[in-house]
């Protein structure tokens, strides 16, 4: 995974843990039901784009060409299974 890559993807990832936070602290809180499950859909939605970008680095790794290694290669039921995961 190249460097803007792995950056845009952490990014995401913090983003959900600031959002689980806040979850967590609602949930304690004993904020409204409504309240608590929209911070939960974001949260998980910010780990689904996450995930979605973190497949497509690979994918885009993957077409990169014969100078990708081939001890990091992806095969196409890797790529549908992953993209599964998301679905």
């Amino acid at each position: 995974m190249n460097a803007d890559a792995r950056r845009r993807v952490l990014n995401r990832l913090r983003r959900a843990q600031g959002q689980l936070a806040a979850v967590i602290k609602a949930v304690e809180e004993g904020r409204p039901c409504p309240e608590v499950a929209t911070q939960l859909a974001a949260t998980s939605k910010a780990l689904d784009r996450a995930g979605v970008a973190l497949v497509s680095s690979a994918m885009q790794d993957c077409l990169a060409g014969p100078e990708a290694s081939s001890a990091d290669a992806i095969t196409p039921s890797d790529f549908e299974r992953l993209l599964m995961m998301f679905a």
